[in-house]
């Protein structure tokens, strides 16, 4: 079902990607749509695992499976059933809706409706990385949006040539030194796509794993543990003889959680260099002190009136970084099949979206600068997004774009206002009606089993 997810989310968001080279006649669509799909699977290889560790912490899934196969298995197939329902429903009706946001409704609603399980200490969403992924998922339209306009002005003022600012002739192929600028960007979005929505297949997947089988996958197998026991050493000394005096109540707190942290810590994998030396139900038990502690810490260096010296502020946010090495991880065989699902996902089922996203948000057919210009936008904005670790919707940024590359040529007139108006409630109603459905599933799944 991971797998159909990211499959659906392949072809669901073909078009930020080759609705540009085909509607310019840059590219045959049959070509257009390989060409991508290798460019994806191609940049859920490179593009690491920050987005995907955002999205696993996002939920604090200790907290909703104590190691309880029913409870894992709720957790998962509300999340999976919500997010699939969402994504193949605005698809199949030809509506730019983002797999992102249906992905994170899905987490955030099961960790609000935790909060309706009696004996539960409240919501299970970890607020922090939900307010880093909100701005990020709503803001980036909003400058795919402005910068696409800004780079249509710029366009205007170096390239005079007026063949690049009318509609493509059908069936005409256009320029060399165009089809090479478009096959570009369409390319640099594939990448950017695959190394930001194949993470968070990645992240999915490790938290179905995480969920399900949490003594097999909560901690890196081949981790030296030998390097966590002495991180948490260092960590500890270095908060202990931090000046507790100059602290407030709530800081306190956080420096005492810390240090409970790492004596937890300490005690488990003392005199300990493999995984398989630890407990099977201490296992968790290492990981959840270690996110634990990871937010602790971060929460108090944040402030900046944590009573340490810069160098040892330094060091702690080192050796912090080092102890997440053993929860912060994908095996290589998750990362391969999020890259095959996405990359065939992304050559089937394209034409949909791809005939909203090239006629339907503007009154005109893209120009070359247009689409240009949209793609150019769409490749920084996803790829800087995916080297700072944060989610965005790919199908947001670029239809946003090609809406501003409209407006940049004839003004707010020129745009479709059915289209926006289905394109904006759709980026609205995305995250409240997953959240709901997801809640509601893990809340039947749990009473049922």
């Amino acid at each position: 079902m991971a797998c159909f997810f990211e499959f659906i989310n392949g072809f669901h968001d073909t078009a930020n990607a080759v609705a540009t080279v085909i509607y310019t006649n840059t590219l045959r669509p049959t070509v257009a749509v390989v060409w991508s799909g290798m460019w994806n699977f191609i940049g859920v290889f490179i593009g690491g695992i920050a987005v995907a560790m955002g999205i696993v912490n996002l939920l604090p899934v200790e907290l909703l499976v104590d190691q309880s196969l029913a409870h894992g298995m709720a957790m998962v197939f509300a999340l999976l059933l919500s997010a699939i329902i969402w994504n193949f429903g605005t698809w199949y009706i030809g509506l730019p809706a983002s797999s992102s946001h249906s992905l994170i409704g899905s987490i955030i609603g099961i960790g609000l409706a935790y909060n309706f399980i009696p004996g539960t200490e409240g919501a299970a969403v970890n607020w922090g990385k939900a307010q880093e992924i909100g701005i990020s998922l709503l803001l980036s339209p909003l400058f795919g949006f402005a910068f696409a306009i800004c780079i249509m002005y710029v366009f205007k003022r170096l390239v005079r040539n007026e063949y690049i600012y009318k509609e493509p002739i059908p069936g005409k192929v256009p320029p060399t030194w165009i089809r090479a600028i478009l096959i570009t960007t369409c390319s640099l979005v594939s990448l950017g796509h695959g190394s930001n929505d194949g993470q968070k297949g990645v992240g999915l997947i490790m938290l179905i794993l995480i969920g399900i089988l949490p003594a097999e996958f909560a901690l890196r197998s081949d981790h030296d543990i030998m390097s966590t026991y002495n991180d948490a050493v260092y960590i500890k000394n270095i908060v202990v003889n931090s000046d507790a005096s100059k602290l407030n109540s709530s800081d306190l707190n956080l420096r005492d959680a810390i240090i409970n942290n790492c004596d937890s810590l300490i005690f488990v994998t003392k005199n300990k260099s493999k995984i398989s030396e630890i407990s099977k139900t201490d296992r968790f038990l290492v990981r959840k002190n270690v996110l634990l502690l990871a937010n602790s810490s971060k929460k108090l260096l944040d402030k900046g009136n944590f009573p340490v010296s810069k160098n040892d502020a330094e060091r702690l946010t080192t050796a912090v970084k080092s102890l997440k090495n053993i929860t912060d991880y994908a095996p290589r065989w998750v990362i391969v099949i999020i890259s095959l699902s996405l990359g065939l996902g992304t050559m089937i089922g394209w034409k949909r979206i791809v005939k909203t996203v090239g006629e339907k948000i503007g009154k005109q057919h893209m120009s070359y600068a247009q689409g240009a210009s949209a793609e150019l936008v769409a490749a920084v904005t996803v790829g800087l997004s995916s080297l700072k670790g944060l989610p965005v919707s790919t199908t947001h940024v670029l239809s946003s774009g090609i809406a501003g590359t409209m407006v940049a040529k004839k003004g707010l007139k020129n745009l479709q206002k059915s289209t926006i108006r289905n394109i904006l409630l759709a980026w609205i109603l995305t995250l409240p009606v997953t959240m709901l459905l997801s809640g509601s599933l893990f809340l039947l799944f749990r009473f049922l089993f």
